[in-house]
């Protein structure tokens, strides 16, 4: 059986047009879980990473309007509460679908920190989407009033941006690495993880977001996962996106992956950060690497569907293995 990571999208969580209630979260969720479940059935070791975007734009929200009654968070705080709240909506909706099928698993959420450098440009220039749409007014109106970054996203509005630094170390690689040799299915890194810098061996919080696929690359590379899925909106990557002559793609190398990159066909706040993450994985030493969606992620290891990323010169018909309960090396 396989070691696998799955990096679960935001949008597995709140549906766009949703306002994010907790039972809508957690409708959303147990869902979500209902493919997790046939891996974990098979046999697989499962990881589980997560998006936090909008559940830690939320957070900031709330806290920023209870100021004048209760202390407010700073966003590392806000990362850690959200890693929280989500991971046992997961390891809840998991564990009762367990139970449901007689499955006798312990399920555990890792709070995770991530080691980031305070060099990182990423201080300097602010890139990751949080929280909710803002029209064009709502979002003059905010900028008015506090010194804050905004991004037109995706033609559906302006997010706030801030920091996103790349994950260096996994703080709590040890305790999730004793929890997996436990046969316990780990929610860990979730959000990218809360971001530290290391000032003279001491771990200081950080006003940041780090990017939850960077993170699910860097966690499926040091605990030498099999399969890192990049599970996301849509069944299969494309090129010339929402076009008359779009094309999904089945496969690319990462040279391919490189170059649709500099022709613009995967956006910084899309697509471009799960192919960069994809990319990371391989380089890192990991081999299989598949985005798609979750409800099509049955298909996907069953190599029907999804996009595979292949280090250069892989022969990709190679080690495929057509035996019931076992992942096929698409």
């Amino acid at each position: 059986m396989s070691k696998i990571v799955l990096a679960i999208g935001g949008n597995a969580i709140i549906n766009e047009g949703q306002k994010g209630t907790i039972s809508e979260q957690q409708k959303n969720i147990n869902e979500s879980c209902k493919p997790v479940l046939e891996l974990i059935k098979e046999g697989h070791t499962v990881v589980i990473t997560h998006g936090n975007g909008p559940q830690v734009g939320n957070t900031l929200i709330k806290s920023k309007m209870a100021e004048s009654v209760v202390p407010s968070y700073p966003l590392d705080v806000c990362d850690a509460e959200t890693q929280g709240n989500l991971g046992y909506l997961i390891q809840q909706a998991l564990k009762n679908q367990m139970t449901e099928h007689s499955i006798d698993k312990t399920v555990a959420t890792v709070v995770t920190q991530m080691v980031v450098s305070k060099e990182d440009e990423a201080f300097k220039n602010p890139t990751k989407p949080i929280g909710p749409f803002y029209t064009k007014e709502e979002m003059e109106e905010i900028v008015s009033q506090d010194n804050l970054s905004f991004v037109e996203d995706s033609g559906r509005g302006y997010r706030r941006v801030v920091a996103s630094p790349k994950p260096l170390k996994i703080v709590e690689k040890e305790a999730v690495e004793a929890l997996l040799d436990r046969d316990i299915t780990v929610i860990t890194a979730g959000g990218g993880g809360i971001p530290v810098v290391e000032n003279n061996g001491r771990l200081e919080g950080v006003e940041a977001v780090i990017d939850k696929d960077f993170a699910s690359a860097l966690l499926a590379a040091e605990i030498d996962a099999d399969y890192l899925f990049i599970l996301t909106g849509v069944e299969q990557v494309a090129i010339n996106f929402g076009k008359p002559n779009q094309q999904n793609l089945f496969e690319m190398t990462i040279d391919e992956a490189l170059q649709y990159m500099d022709e613009g066909q995967f956006p910084k706040g899309s697509m471009g950060p799960k192919i960069e993450a994809a990319i990371l994985f391989l380089q890192k030493g990991g081999k299989n690497v598949i985005i798609t969606s979750i409800d099509k992620l049955q298909d996907a290891i069953a190599g029907k569907t999804g996009t595979r990323v292949v280090a250069n010169n892989e022969n990709s018909s190679e080690n495929v293995s057509n035996k019931e309960g076992e992942l096929l090396a698409i």
